[in-house]
């Protein structure tokens, strides 16, 4: 074969698999949109009828897909489930690690700092609580040891960047081991949302032993935890 006859044929070669490409790309953004939008319904529907509740025809009809396309993409819904979770932390730890920094931690006020962060965990605890809870509760009866641990590997990771930036105000903390004490006190402080927010049945029978509202949850949240850590 001549060097034209060569080059032309890679030339159409090319041109074919260029063409190709881009036929190829609005199916792979349709395709990625459309997934897109299936692990938000899912986990909405998560969030909203727990774990039992998320079934396949549901989170389906939510995503305003069939069953069989989901089926297509995932073979059950205990995988489905795991894609949500992890993607959902995965997300939360890209934000912590993209956020606030510890040098820019270091330039506000303990206290300050101590009480957002706290109020802040507290309206995520309210606007989330179904989805946390159902998180919380598919992956404790999870018997898939890797996509527990997974979700350990990426909790732990959050909390430690959580950690970090506290540990940028360490000279305003007087307990002898400022990484223990923060991480102490975090758990602490995050334990009593959890159990307060995720798994009292009937707040209004603890009424007078514990804060009136979220307000004063917040306050003395703040307060405990800065006791804890000595701090001003």
């Amino acid at each position: 074969m001549n060097d034209t006859k060569l080059r032309a044929r890679k030339s159409n070669t090319k041109s074919r698999a260029k063409s190709k490409d881009l036929r190829l790309e609005p199916q792979q953004a349709r395709s990625r949109e459309s997934e897109r939008k299936l692990l938000k319904a899912a986990a909405e529907v998560l969030g909203q009828h727990g774990v039992e509740g998320a079934t396949i025809p549901r989170i389906a009809a939510h995503a305003g897909l069939t069953p069989g396309s989901i089926y297509r993409r995932f073979p059950d819904k205990e995988v489905l489930l795991e894609t949500v979770i992890l993607g959902i932390l995965e997300r939360q730890d890209e934000r912590m690690r993209t956020g606030m920094t510890p040098e820019m931690s270091a330039q506000i006020p303990l206290p300050v700092f101590a009480e957002n962060l706290i109020g802040n965990l507290l309206l995520s605890y309210r606007a989330n609580a179904g989805l946390m809870r159902a998180m919380q509760q598919f992956a404790r009866a999870s018997a898939n040891q890797e996509f527990r641990r997974k979700v350990s590997m990426l909790e732990v990771r959050t909390f430690r960047r959580l950690v970090d930036l506290f540990l940028a105000t360490a000279k305003k903390i007087a307990h002898p081991q400022p990484r223990i004490a923060v991480s102490m006190g975090l758990m602490m402080s995050i334990s009593t949302l959890h159990e307060f927010i995720l798994h009292t049945s009937d707040p209004k029978a603890w009424k007078g032993l514990v804060p009136r509202d979220d307000q004063a949850l917040k306050r003395e949240l703040t307060r405990a935890f800065l006791l804890y850590l000595g701090a001003p």
